[in-house]
């Protein structure tokens, strides 16, 4: 078996994640992208693309430990759950782009 069905959930301001979404999909492969406005509506979101049959769902790096352990509560182990993070050197950049 291989991934043919990803999800991938973002956080930006005013997306809501019944009506922003994207999707990608070739012969063999399939992205779902879902935005939310707030991490909080990550699992919602999740609820979403399990629905939608995915093997795996990523997060964009907005969602932190509390959501991203909320969403992998919501999943419940049924699909693996990634997390898109950032390193040490990065953070002078993200502090400039989104503040305190």
């Amino acid at each position: 078996m291989s991934l043919s069905k990803f999800g991938f959930i973002v956080t930006g301001a005013g997306l809501e994640h019944a009506q922003h979404r994207a999707v990608l999909r070739s012969n063999r492969f399939e992205m779902i992208v879902i935005g939310v406005s707030d991490p909080a509506h990550g699992p919602a979101a999740a609820r979403l693309l399990l629905q939608e049959g995915v093997q795996l769902i990523e997060l964009c790096g907005g969602f932190g430990p509390r959501w991203s352990a909320e969403v992998l509560e919501t999943v419940a182990k049924r699909v693996p759950v990634g997390v898109v993070s950032y390193g040490a050197s990065e953070i002078p950049a993200l502090h400039a782009l989104f503040g305190d």
